[in-house]
């Protein structure tokens, strides 16, 4: 409990502007986010470490940026280091099939961890588009689906920064993750 204290502690520091306090937080939360990182490079060809190495990197860059956020703790944190690090990814995965252009896409299994390699970029797009669709219609279930699959967070985890009970994230995991493989079945299905 301690070691989470600190990292809220530092994050509320770094926020209110003490930028010695991002100098304590980056070793505290380094590890964390390789680990995010991982999740989402996890069947990247072997040696391309760099790559997770790099995407840690450009989505710290971009939270080193991040201004007028109130760290509710340190989930809060990694929710929003998994947000950005997803949306990097979605950019590399929509260049790549722009460049592309064609070929089917395999079913997404929402029980594993995403992969952006090159061979799946189309469905991680099409899972993309339906969690913005299912954002549309209920908010709380995208973001469930968000925080758990794209961010790796336990269901305690996602009940925290929802501000929610644990059976309601694994009501809400269940209906989103039925929602969101039917409409990734309709899409699939879909001659566009």
């Amino acid at each position: 409990m301690g070691e989470c204290s600190e990292t809220t502690r530092l994050l509320r520091a770094w926020a209110s502007g003490d930028q010695s306090a991002l100098e304590h937080l980056t070793p505290r939360v380094y590890d964390e986010l390789r680990r995010i990182a991982g999740r989402f490079m996890q069947d990247e060809r072997p040696g391309s470490t760099i790559q997770t190495t790099a995407l840690v990197h450009e989505a710290y860059l971009k939270l080193v940026d991040v201004t007028n956020v109130d760290w509710q703790h340190r989930a809060h944190f990694f929710a929003i280091s998994a947000q950005i690090m997803r949306h990097i990814l979605l950019d590399q995965a929509r260049r790549r099939v722009a460049a592309k252009r064609g070929g089917a896409a395999p079913r997404l299994n929402l029980d594993e961890a995403p992969d952006v390699g090159s061979s799946r970029a189309r469905e991680v797009i099409a899972l993309d588009d339906a969690l913005t669709a299912l954002a549309k219609i209920n908010p709380r279930q995208a973001r469930v689906i968000e925080l758990r699959f794209f961010a790796g967070l336990s269901v305690e985890e996602t009940a925290e920064v929802s501000k929610v009970s644990p059976d309601t994230v694994m009501r809400d995991w269940r209906l989103a993750r039925a929602w969101l493989l039917a409409e990734l079945g309709d899409q699939q299905n879909d001659p566009r």
